[in-house]
C-alpha cells in the first residue's frame, strides 16, 4: 500500500482519517498531519460534517469523478472508488487516481507514439531510396564482369572475375531482401495477383535449385499432387520467392540425404483454394528451444550461423510475411541433426472452370501427414553415413573426395571448397588424425595452393585407407 501509485485513505465512521498511504500525504501536501484530517477537507463536494458514513455507504463501488484539495486549497481532478474496509468494519478505503497525471501521460503517450510512427515512416522510406540507390552502381559492376568475363581467357583473371560476380549477385539479393523489408514494415508491399501455370512455376523453381543440390552429392525430390489444378490465380513471383529462400536454406544447411519439395491442395471454399507447401530436409536441423528466433527479423539461430553460413537474417521473417499477406501460415518442425521440415499454406483464386467443387471440400495427400510430425522418416532404418568408419560413411567420402579432385582440377574452388566442407562433417567424429588431416586439406583449399592441397590430400587418402583397411579408395589405385 505505502509503494501503490495511486493515493490510499483510510477513513472512519465519522469521516476522520486513519491512515493515508505516502502518494497521499506528499500529493495532498499534508504529510503525517494527513491523519485525522476530515474526509470532506480533501473531497467537499462528496463528503460533510454531517453526513461521513452514510455518504460512504452510499457511494461505496461507484467510480466517482471528484476534485480533491489540498491542504493549501488547490484542487485537481481525481477518479475514486469507495470499498468498505474487511479488517475493520467500521472503516473505509478509498483509492483515489489524480486524471490530471493520467492524462497528461496519455498525452505525452500519444506523443511519442506519433514521433515513433513518424520515425519509422522515414526509416523505411530511407531505407527503400538507399537500396534503390545501392542497386544501381551494384548492377553497373556486374554488367561490366560479365562483359570481361566473355573477352578473358586467363585462368587467374577469370576466376577473379567470378568472384567478383558472385560478390555482385549476393548484394542484389542482401539489397533486394532489405527492400522487401522495408517495404513490408511501412505497409507499402502489395501483390499482384495474376493467372499463371502452376507446374510450369514449380519446374522454374526446380531448375533454379537442382543443380547446386545434386552437385553438393545429394538428391532432390519434387512432388506435386494431380489435385491442384493447371492453373491459378495469386502472385506468381512471391511464391516463387517463398519457395526459393526455403530451398536455397535447405541446399545451405545439408551436406548429406536429400531434399524435398511437396506441394498439395488441401482445401477449397467456392473459387478459392488453400495450397499446401512442404520443404524438408536432412540437414543440420535446430533445436526446439531456437526455433522461435527463426522467423524473426535479423535474427539467427546463433551467432556462429552467420559467420559459417551467411545471410541477413531476414529471409524467413520476409516469408512469414508474404505468407499471411496471402491469407496462410508458416511453420517449422526440427530436431537437430536429422533434418528440418518446412510448411506453409497460401490461398489462391481458381479461374471460374475450376471452381465447380462443393463449398468446402478437404484433400488429403498421404506425403501431407509427414508434416505433422518427423517420426515417420525416424522409424526408418537409421542413415550412417554421419557415423565415421561405415560402409555408408566410406561411400559418401568417396564420393566427395572424387568431387573434391575434379573441382580442384578445374580450378573451381568454390565447389571445391563446399566439397571439403562436407568432407569435414563425414569426419566429425574421426581419430585425431584424420580430422587434422581434414583441416590441413582445408586450409590449402581456402589458399587454393594446388601443391599443398595435392600434399594434404594424398595424406588424408592414406589415412582413410589405413583406416578403412582397403587399397583402393577414391579412384587411387595403391
Amino acid at each position: 500500500m505505502e509503494n501503490a501509485l495511486e493515493l490510499i485513505i483510510i477513513f472512519d465512521g465519522s469521516g476522520r482519517v486513519r491512515h493515508g498511504n505516502k502518494a497521499a500525504k506528499d500529493e495532498l501536501a499534508y504529510g503525517e498531519e494527513l491523519k485525522g484530517v476530515h474526509i470532506s477537507e480533501i473531497f467537499p463536494n462528496a463528503f460533510s460534517d454531517e453526513e461521513g458514513i452514510h455518504a460512504a455507504v452510499n457511494l461505496q463501488g461507484e467510480l466517482l469523478h471528484l476534485m480533491a484539495y489540498r491542504k493549501n486549497r488547490t484542487c485537481f481532478s481525481t477518479d475514486v472508488r469507495i470499498l468498505p474496509d474487511t479488517k475493520f468494519p467500521d472503516c473505509y478505503i478509498c483509492f483515489v487516481r489524480d486524471v490530471n497525471s493520467r492524462e497528461f501521460l496519455e498525452k505525452e503517450l500519444a506523443e511519442v507514439e506519433k514521433k515513433a510512427a513518424h520515425a519509422n515512416t522515414v526509416k523505411s522510406e530511407f531505407v527503400a531510396n538507399i537500396t534503390h540507390e545501392l542497386r544501381t552502381p551494384v548492377n553497373g559492376i556486374l554488367g561490366n564482369v560479365q562483359e570481361l568475363l566473355r573477352r578473358e581467357s586467363e585462368s587467374g583473371k577469370l576466376r577473379m572475375l567470378k568472384m567478383i560476380e558472385r560478390s555482385c549477385r549476393d548484394m542484389n539479393g542482401i539489397i533486394n531482401n532489405i527492400l522487401d523489408f522495408s517495404k513490408l514494415e511501412a505497409g507499402k508491399f502489395t501483390l499482384e495477383f495474376r493467372q499463371f501455370v502452376f507446374r510450369s512455376m514449380i519446374d522454374y523453381v526446380k531448375a533454379n535449385h537442382i543443380s547446386k543440390i545434386t552437385e553438393k552429392g545429394l538428391d532432390f525430390f519434387v512432388t506435386v499432387s494431380p489435385e491442384i489444378p493447371e492453373c491459378v490465380v495469386g502472385d506468381e513471383l512471391r511464391i516463387v520467392q517463398i519457395l526459393n529462400n526455403l530451398l536455397s536454406n535447405a541446399c545451405k544447411f545439408t551436406s548429406l540425404g536429400k531434399i524435398s519439395l511437396e506441394a498439395v491442395k488441401t482445401a477449397q471454399v467456392g473459387r478459392r483454394a488453400e495450397l499446401f507447401f512442404m520443404v524438408s530436409d536432412t540437414g543440420i536441423g535446430i533445436d526446439k528451444g531456437d526455433q522461435d528466433k527463426l522467423f524473426k527479423s535479423f535474427s539467427q539461430v546463433d551467432a556462429s550461423i552467420s559467420r559459417r553460413f551467411g545471410g541477413t537474417g531476414l529471409g524467413l521473417n520476409i516469408c512469414k510475411q508474404l505468407v499471411e499477406l496471402m491469407g496462410g501460415n508458416i511453420s517449422v518442425e526440427s530436431e537437430k541433426n536429422k533434418g528440418t521440415i518446412f510448411s506453409f499454406s497460401i490461398w489462391v483464386e481458381l479461374p471460374g472452370e475450376e471452381a465447380e467443387e462443393p463449398a468446402l471440400e478437404q484433400h488429403i495427400s498421404p506425403f501431407l501427414l509427414k508434416a505433422q510430425s518427423l517420426a515417420e522418416t525416424r522409424q526408418e532404418e537409421p542413415d550412417k553415413a554421419g557415423e565415421f568408419g561405415t560402409p555408408q560413411n566410406k561411400q559418401e567420402i568417396d564420393k566427395r573426395m572424387s568431387m573434391l579432385i575434379l573441382s580442384v582440377e578445374m580450378e573451381n574452388w568454390e565447389k571445391a571448397e563446399m566439397f571439403v566442407d562436407v568432407i569435414k562433417q563425414l569426419t566429425e567424429n574421426a581419430p585425431k588424425e584424420v580430422k587434422s588431416g581434414v583441416l590441413k586439406l582445408k586450409m590449402a583449399v581456402q589458399k587454393e595452393n594446388y601443391e599443398k592441397i595435392t600434399t594434404s590430400q594424398d595424406a588424408l587418402i592414406k589415412l582413410l585407407e589405413l583406416y578403412f583397411q582397403t587399397e583402393y579408395c577414391y579412384g587411387y589405385v595403391r
